[in-house]
């Protein structure tokens, strides 16, 4: 965002963006445990932040690495050993519906791994610096998404065998497609955008306020 203030920190309808996000996984019947991975500087004024909301379910704060792998193996770490499913999301995309979750959840628990994932609608052009290499189809591309799901043992196994090679990766999907495991994708959302420029800001705002109305309307209709 390139402002002072991390941009889960920043205000939407006056909560940090992390917040709106955490309430949805919250509300999902299909989530027992959460952790929240951040910088360690960061922890004491989340914390702050979470203690006001009095969520339904406790949210453990993980002081992250350097890089998101990092500081989701961190995370990862501390997940009790009993657990099924592993769901990994992007705190900055705070308009996942609880719906994605639980079908990301089911689908993870008979297939193993999956992502969301959207169809691209622009060409996609493979380059070389500025030099057009090739045009990729795009019935063959989808825009990854978060929540991504795994089974614990499959993504343990993806993160140990990285550490080992030395392998970065930009997402959990990418270390265990290295394994040769199968990792599908389910129709995600173009709502469900992950805020990382200022001109996201207007259409989060715009989405927020759609929320608390919709919210709003179904309290008007609940008898």
């Amino acid at each position: 965002m390139g402002g002072a203030t991390p941009k889960q920190f920043l205000s939407l309808d006056g909560v940090p963006i992390f917040v709106h996000t955490l309430r949805k996984f919250a509300a999902s019947d299909r989530i027992d445990q959460i952790y929240l991975a951040l910088r360690p500087e960061d922890v004491e004024r989340a914390q702050r932040d979470i203690d006001r909301e009095h969520f339904s379910k406790s949210v453990r704060l993980i002081p992250g690495g350097a890089t998101r792998q990092e500081t989701v193996a961190l995370a990862l770490s501390k997940a009790s050993s009993d657990t099924e499913i592993v769901v990994v999301h992007d705190a900055v995309r705070p308009f996942v519906e609880v719906d994605m979750i639980q079908r990301v959840v089911d689908a993870a628990r008979k297939e193993g791994a999956v992502i969301l994932g959207i169809p691209s609608i622009d060409s996609v052009k493979q380059v070389e610096g500025r030099s057009i290499l090739g045009t990729i189809p795009r019935e063959r591309v989808v825009l990854a998404q978060t929540p991504q799901a795994f089974r614990f043992d499959v993504l343990n196994e993806a993160f140990a065998r990285a550490a080992k090679d030395g392998f970065r990766a930009t997402d959990e999907s990418s270390l265990v497609e290295r394994l040769g495991h199968p990792v599908n994708v389910i129709m995600g959302s173009d709502r469900n955008i992950k805020i990382t420029k200022p001109s996201d800001l207007p259409l989060a705002r715009l989405y927020i306020t759609q929320e608390r109305e919709q919210t709003d309307r179904e309290r008007v209709q609940t008898p």
